[in-house]
């Protein structure tokens, strides 16, 4: 009995470990495109990460080259690092628009596309 069972469960079945060997893979490379495409996105965000941290930093230079020239703070030269990052100042005299003691300083660094800005009031 077992016997007629088995012959009969083999002739039924021939194509049926192709089948499942199809959806196994196709399951497979599934996961493995979902996987590939998160690691992607977070190589991006922490790439763009590190570039906040230098358009910050080149923001941080404007503003202590502004407090090293504190006589004439207007005259700022070199906007451009060594590294690729440059930053820009604005400086605002006391006034109306200012309500600092001396001068409003905005400096902002741009570093591959990523802009980040400090402000202070001295």
């Amino acid at each position: 009995m077992f016997k007629k069972f088995f012959k009969f469960l083999n002739k039924s079945s021939k194509g049926i470990s192709l089948y499942l060997a199809i959806i196994l893979m196709s399951l497979l490379l599934a996961i493995a495109l979902g996987i590939s495409t998160i690691l992607f996105t977070e190589i991006n965000i922490i790439r763009a990460m590190g570039n906040s941290v230098i358009a910050f930093y080149a923001a941080d230079t404007g503003i202590e080259q502004v407090l090293k020239d504190r006589g004439s703070p207007f005259s700022i030269s070199n906007t451009f690092l060594d590294n690729g990052a440059y930053y820009y100042v604005d400086v605002t005299v006391s006034g109306p628009s200012c309500s600092a003691v001396n001068y409003c300083i905005k400096s902002a660094g741009i570093y591959n596309g990523v802009r980040r800005a400090i402000e202070i009031e001295y």
